[in-house]
């Protein structure tokens, strides 16, 4: 059986071991989760390089102990010389998804760890920037063995992005792809951090690393200029929440697909599921992510252009009526795009009960595919995501912020339980959420074994022209046969398939235990102690 991990002062779940493992022991030193998900935030940009990134986005949720918790939006918006005369002058029809001129967005990460910490500050937080940084500048400098799924990104990707500026530099070695357990070293990344150890966050965006970045970027041909960094600021929200039996669910508002992430478990909530693992069970979630996935993908867009107001979907009205329209034995007909990104997820909940659900991305895999020559930093594609086409939904306009797949979600119950969760993977990551909270809190599975559990996938992936349901071989003939004559289009994949994301959660329990689990499809791990 498949067991969670537990720990009673501290716990850290990442999806790489070596930055579960910076935030454990920085609990263990005296920081608090916020301090130890900022040190595991910077240590998996180092060592999860093929996914992760301090040239991309970020999002928190914040519990402080027995306090509602916070949002923090660190989005960076299109650049001031991003704008469709600018792509359309270059013969564009879309944005591309690679190479400098994919690098449209500020790089917000950075300044929703800033945030961050002053929050922490105010909940106790002593521990200071270089010993956060210390982890992540140690295997930048001294290097780290390359992970299965950098080897396979980094082959699959090759052809791809060998042109692209700094992509070989940075990623090969000696002219060649890695191979597994080679020791991979970014000399130039790790002078970068260090630098933002002595010197603070801020100057990511207002000192000389803004300089030298901004310069890096010019140097390659990509729009953004160093007054898009002084113009950036993370900011603090109120998180959407949602009541349910017992309890109530966070997540972040747009440009998130939070609510998305709400509406599926709301939805589902009203359809009385009797079992886990039963074709009632996915069919129902499936179904749900198609009804809160019509209202995602008619209004969640940049705040600032939006008509409607997110909250007024979270209505029980409105709710009932999604469950009502699902059909419980007929799929409806699906057929659409997805959103594909390439993400990390990281939870904390240290020892006096503050949770953090953090998550932190470059969007596809290698983002851009550009690194910059000085400073070693990969920047994002999040960008590549904006419409050229006049009035559309997502339209490329300067200063907005692109929508955003990314949503770490919490909640938080009557008994004063507190659950941290969340996962990669694109517009699959509330479909994944959905499927754990479901699996741990309304059926009672340990969290190891509801995040290791067969899981599924609704959406377009690169490459194909349908829509279509993935789904894990892992899962009984009998369900997958249910599926099918319900209607779903299913297509059967590998076990422990990367296409299902890296999920993790943590849970405070009465009394003061932690629980967690870690995603065996990551190179991850719960750290506790």
């Amino acid at each position: 059986m498949l067991r969670s991990t537990f720990a009673n002062n501290g716990m850290v779940v990442a999806p790489h071991h070596l930055a579960a493992e910076t935030g454990r022991d920085v609990l263990r030193d005296g920081g608090n989760a916020i301090e130890a998900v900022v040190a595991a935030a910077a240590t998996i940009a180092v060592v999860y390089p093929h996914m992760n990134s301090i040239g991309g986005d970020g999002f928190w949720l914040i519990r402080p102990p027995n306090q509602t918790p916070l949002g923090i939006d660190a989005c960076g918006a299109s650049a001031k010389l991003a704008t469709s005369k600018y792509y359309k002058s270059k013969g564009y029809k879309k944005i591309p998804t690679r190479g400098p001129d994919a690098a449209l967005t500020m790089a917000g990460t950075v300044s929703g760890w800033q945030s961050a910490l002053s929050l922490s500050e105010k909940h106790g937080g002593r521990l200071p920037l270089k010993r956060l940084l210390n982890d992540a500048i140690l295997y930048a400098k001294k290097g780290m063995a390359v992970t299965e799924g950098q080897k396979r990104n980094t082959d699959e990707k090759y052809n791809e992005l060998i042109k692209i500026p700094g992509f070989g530099d940075h990623f090969l070695i000696e002219g060649r792809q890695p191979e597994v357990g080679e020791v991979f070293k970014q000399e130039k990344l790790a002078a970068t951090i260090e630098y933002l150890s002595d010197a603070g966050l801020d100057d990511f965006y207002k000192g000389d690393i803004a300089k030298s970045i901004s310069e890096d970027l010019a140097s390659i041909g990509s729009p953004i200029k160093l007054e898009d960094f002084t113009n950036h600021q993370s900011t603090l929200k109120n998180p959407l929440s949602l009541k349910i039996k017992g309890g109530t669910l966070f997540n972040l508002p747009p440009p998130t697909q939070g609510l998305a992430s709400l509406l599926i478990l709301g939805a589902f909530e009203k359809l009385s599921c009797s079992s886990a693992e039963s074709f009632e069970f996915v069919h129902y979630l499936v179904e749900t992510t198609k009804q809160a996935f019509s209202i995602r993908d008619l209004h969640i867009t940049d705040p600032s252009y939006m008509q409607a107001n997110p909250e007024t979907f979270l209505q029980d009205s409105i709710i009932s009526s999604l469950a009502t329209a699902v059909d419980k034995r007929v799929a409806r007909n699906w057929k659409r795009e997805e959103e594909t990104g390439d993400t990390v997820w990281l939870g904390a909940i240290d020892k006096d009960g503050m949770a953090v659900s953090f998550i932190q991305s470059i969007y596809w895999e290698f983002g851009s595919g550009v690194v910059l020559p000085h400073t070693g930093i990969t920047w994002q594609n999040r960008g590549a995501s904006f419409s050229l086409v006049e009035n559309s939904r997502n339209e490329l306009k300067v200063g907005r912020k692109p929508f955003h797949t990314l949503n770490p979600a919490m909640a938080s119950f009557d008994d004063g339980s507190v659950f941290s969760y969340g996962t990669m993977g694109g517009e699959g990551q509330p479909q994944t959420q959905a499927a754990i909270f479901a699996r741990h809190i309304w059926f009672g599975q340990n969290l190891q074994q509801a995040i290791s559990a067969p899981r599924w996938l609704l959406g377009r992936t690169w490459g194909e022209d349908s829509s279509n349901l993935k789904v894990e071989s892992r899962f009984s003939k009998e369900l997958i046969d249910s599926l099918i004559e319900a209607g779903h289009d299913v297509v059967q994949v590998e076990p422990y398939s990367d296409l299902m994301g890296h999920a993790g959660g943590l849970i405070l329990k009465p009394g003061g235990l932690i629980e967690a689990g870690a995603d065996p499809r990551s190179d991850g791990r719960a750290c506790g102690y």
